[in-house]
Order: C-alpha cells, then sequence, then structure tokens
C-alpha cells in the first residue's frame, strides 16, 4: 500500500526541527500531479490548497520532524540517518496526509475547500506558531483545523477524542544560584548554593501539591547540578525542570510561585537567584461543542484522563476552533523511546477518518 511506502520511505530519512532537505523533497514529490496549490509559507514547511470552489475551507496537519535518538528496532526501513529517528510516529502523521492528498484528488464538489499543513519543528522550537502567524488560515478562510497522533496504549485503529483537557501547558524551568564558596571547614564564611537549592525545592513541591488533585499540574526538576569538590560549599548551583498544567490560572500561579519562592530562599541563604523559563506550547484544548459536532459524525472513544506532555497544535486552537485525536497504536513501546515502532494498519484507519471529516464536516 502506498500509505506504508510512505510512512517507510520517511522513517528511513528522519530530520531535525527545520532543517528537513530530504523530507520536504519526498511530501513535495509525493504531492505533484495531485492537482493541488502547493505553498511554503514558512522555513520549513509545505502546504497543499485543494480549491473545491467552496465558500470556506477547513485544514488537516501533521508535523514532520524527527528525534535526536538513534534508533534500535532492527526494521528493515530503520533510520539511514545516524543519531536521528522518527520515534514519536511524524512519519506515520504525514504518510497519512499524503494519503489524504490521493484521495482529495479524485473528488468534487465538497462542502469546504482543504488545506493540508505539513509542518517542521513540532518537537523543538514550535513551527505551528509560524503557521498560525504566516496569515494562510485567515487566507484560506480555514474555519476548522484537525490533527491526531499515534498513542500508544489506546486500542489499535481506534480513533480517540475528549472535550476540554487534551494536552497540557508546558515550559521549560532553569533556575541559578549564586553564592560563595568556602571550605567545609569553614562553610559559615560561604553562602551555599546547594542548600538553597534544596530548600527551593522544597517549596516548589510543596506548591504544586497545594492545588486540589482534580487539577491536573505538574511543577517538578529532573537535573542538578552544584559544586565542584567535596569538601567546598558550592558557590553555584542550576536547577532545570518542568512546570505544566492546563488552565492558565493554574499554569500561572505555579510560575509565580516559583519567583516568590526564589524571593523568599534569596532572603533565608543570602545568595541571589535566577529564574529563566521559555514560551513553551499552550494547552491543547478541544472545544466541547466543536467535539460534539464530530462525534455526531464518526465514532469517538473516550481516552479518560488528559496527557501531561505538550503539542504545539495548540497554536492552531488559539487561531481557529481545532480537534486534536489520538489513534491507537495498541501495546507497543513509548514515545520518544529508541525501539518505538507501530502496526502500520493503523495509518489507513487514520486516514479514513480524515476523509470522512473532509466530506462531511
Amino acid at each position: 500500500m502506498q500509505i506504508i511506502t510512505d510512512r517507510r520511505a520517511l522513517h528511513r530519512i528522519p530530520e531535525l526541527d527545520r532543517d528537513l532537505l530530504k523530507t520536504l523533497e519526498y511530501v513535495t514529490a509525493a504531492l505533484q500531479g495531485l492537482g493541488c496549490y502547493v505553498s511554503t509559507p514558512t522555513a520549513g514547511s509545505i502546504c497543499a490548497w485543494f480549491d473545491f470552489g467552496a465558500a470556506s475551507g477547513i485544514a488537516f496537519r501533521a508535523d514532520l520532524d524527527a528525534l535526536p535518538i538513534t534508533e534500535c528496532t532492527g526494521a528493515a526501513y530503520a533510520s539511514t540517518h545516524p543519531g536521528k529517528m522518527h520515534a514519536c510516529g511524524h512519519d506515520g502523521h504525514t504518510a497519512i496526509l499524503l494519503e489524504l492528498a490521493r484521495r482529495l484528488s479524485k473528488k468534487k464538489g465538497l462542502r469546504h475547500n482543504i488545506l493540508l499543513i505539513f509542518q517542521p519543528a513540532e518537537e523543538t522550537t514550535g513551527g505551528a506558531r509560524a503557521i498560525c502567524e504566516s496569515g494562510i488560515l485567515q487566507e484560506h478562510r480555514v474555519e476548522a483545523v484537525f490533527g491526531l497522533h499515534i498513542w500508544p496504549g489506546l486500542e489499535k485503529g481506534a480513533i480517540f477524542c475528549r472535550e476540554n483537557e487534551v494536552m497540557s501547558h508546558a515550559c521549560e524551568v532553569d533556575v541559578q544560584f549564586y553564592g560563595r564558596s568556602a571550605h567545609v571547614a569553614k562553610a559559615h564564611e560561604g553562602i551555599d548554593t546547594m542548600a538553597a537549592a534544596a530548600e527551593f525545592l522544597r517549596q516548589a513541591a510543596q506548591a504544586e501539591k497545594a492545588y486540589p488533585d482534580h487539577i491536573h499540574r505538574l511543577l517538578k526538576f529532573g537535573h542538578m547540578e552544584s559544586g565542584t569538590v567535596r569538601n567546598a560549599v558550592a558557590a553555584h548551583t542550576r536547577l532545570e525542570g518542568c512546570l505544566r498544567a492546563f488552565q492558565d490560572e493554574v499554569f500561572d500561579g505555579l510560575k509565580q510561585s516559583l519567583f516568590d519562592i526564589a524571593t523568599r530562599v534569596e532572603q533565608q541563604f543570602g545568595c541571589r537567584v535566577e529564574i529563566g523559563l521559555n514560551d513553551g506550547y499552550p494547552a491543547v484544548m478541544n472545544p466541547p461543542e466543536l467535539v460534539r459536532t464530530v462525534s455526531a459524525l464518526v465514532p469517538l472513544a473516550h481516552p479518560g484522563d488528559p496527557s501531561m506532555t505538550a503539542e504545539d497544535f495548540a497554536w492552531y486552537q488559539r487561531c481557529v476552533p481545532g480537534l486534536f485525536f489520538w489513534l491507537g497504536a495498541g501495546d507497543v513501546p513509548p514515545l520518544h523511546s529508541n525501539d518505538f515502532d507501530f502496526d502500520e494498519s493503523i495509518l489507513t484507519r487514520g486516514a479514513d477518518f480524515f476523509e470522512t471529516l473532509a466530506e462531511t464536516f
């Protein structure tokens, strides 16, 4: 099947961020002769516009980029690019959209024009935001945008969707502590940033736990660097962590807590604390009324709890109404693992689902 051929060809040539030369060449070649207008609204992206003469459009999105992981699947179609791998299913997402393009090329008189978005940098800086800022959604009068993600642990081939919270608002947190070194025998002459960081971690954990259990949130630190030798007070300590939540007020509240804690730790230990946060991605939130509209057109399964992982599809939803779905992959290795793979039969299910939306939404 061509959809599997596409997926395996893309899997062999994983590329990162916006540096997608071979991937873009493959997608461009696959779109040739399908009667669509192909454009490049941003660096590393391709959009295919199918004009059915309608007054408005809907959009479907796939992500193109891979991860800096050395593949260990042993598959015949394994990565040929050392240190790079499609370990998050983006090759499958792209194959689904290429199959949808082939099917659209044979249709006439749909209710909406169709925009297919092949975007870069989902795993890094968020290529979706640049697509939205390019104005292409407004140019083609897009009224709704749809995306999906292959998802381990959910029933193989089923389409899952939930109202409201889907994937979290997320950003990275860096905390720097600056003090003064001294021999441990004269520790009182120094300013111990390791102790300050430990107190910061304790208070950060308390701030997270202060919210009720039903509020999904996360404030965790996974990396710490401190000091130089065992018998000297640490003059510098660095913490690296993550802040995640769904509701903006929860996210903003935890963010403010970081700065409040920093002030208290500075006063207690006499050190200087600097906090850095990147922009991150907003939360993926599915509008309930749009979920109900789509569920009347095609059966949808409910996935249960939302995911605390992040997805830059959220930027599209801040531009136009949009829904994000999970395509169940069954019992397969987790996303971002070096042995991630899946049963390729689910790709046809994804293409069928998107085709139904294209015809009936």
